[in-house]
């Protein structure tokens, strides 16, 4: 894994290599929403644009991967990857807000997401997808990704369904909400001046 990091404009490189898959994921958390994905899973790029855009965030997300197999390794290993972007692009966090949440409504469907870039990683899923499939996309897929983002950004999460009956609605509104939450937890408090923002000093 090689990673870049540019501590003055919140912005990292991160590329991944295994067996499976082949991952280049670059962030900048002070963009304005400009997005480049392709990661051969077409739902996937969709929802990765949606992180973008909603969060203002710049990405660029590359990825080949044994698809001829199923999308799994990819999916996970995108997941993987960008979190160590974010990883990277927070630094060691001074100053941010810390805490996101953010209540998204698309349609029929009602998803809120809770976050805090605390430097441990969790992740309460509570999505209730009534289809295995959106497209050719296999929706078991949504909590691998998250599960792998999690672990790799040291980032609690918590999803919670509030509403929703179409599985696309479902999903995107999940992303719309992480979007928006990570946009709020990454912001730069100007109260802070550069402090860690926890009692104990550290993260």
């Amino acid at each position: 894994m090689q990673t870049l990091t540019n501590l003055n404009q919140r912005t990292a490189t991160v590329c991944r290599t295994t067996g499976e898959t082949d991952v280049e994921v670059s962030i900048n958390l002070d963009g304005t929403g400009v997005c480049h994905a392709a990661t051969g899973i077409p739902f996937l790029d969709h929802m990765l644009h949606q992180i973008a855009s909603h969060g203002l965030i710049d990405l660029d997300v590359r990825a080949t991967g044994d698809l001829h197999i199923d999308d799994h390794h990819t999916n996970e290993d995108v997941g993987i990857t960008l979190g160590q972007a974010l990883n990277k692009a927070l630094g060691d966090r001074k100053g941010i807000v810390r805490f996101g949440n953010f209540l998204a409504p698309l349609d029929e469907a009602l998803v809120q997401v809770a976050l805090d870039f605390s430097g441990r990683p969790h992740l309460s899923y509570g999505l209730q997808i009534p289809t295995q499939r959106v497209g050719t996309y296999d929706t078991q897929l949504v909590r691998e990704f998250f599960v792998a983002l999690v672990n790799h950004s040291s980032t609690t999460l918590h999803i919670r369904q509030l509403d929703g009956i179409n599985s696309h609605h479902i999903i995107e509104a999940t992303f719309k909400a992480f979007a928006r939450a990570t946009r709020m937890a990454a912001e730069i408090d100007p109260r802070r001046a550069g402090i860690i923002p926890s009692s104990k000093g550290v993260l």
